[in-house]
């Protein structure tokens, strides 16, 4: 039976069970149309980023 020579640190099993805690990239909303959008990037329904706007949308 195998046996482990060395004692496996508190990082290396947070690592490994950090994968079974990830939810993916959570989506973000506009705060000025509430659309929803990616985090850090600017609204495709109205242009704005950050209270600014920034993109020309007809």
């Amino acid at each position: 039976m195998a046996v482990p020579k060395r004692k496996t640190s508190k990082m290396k099993i947070r690592q490994r069970k950090a994968a079974n805690r990830y939810k993916g990239v959570q989506a973000t909303y506009c705060p000025s149309c509430a659309a929803p959008l990616a985090p850090h990037c600017a609204c495709q329904a109205c242009g704005n980023y950050k209270g600014k706007q920034i993109l020309d949308v007809e």
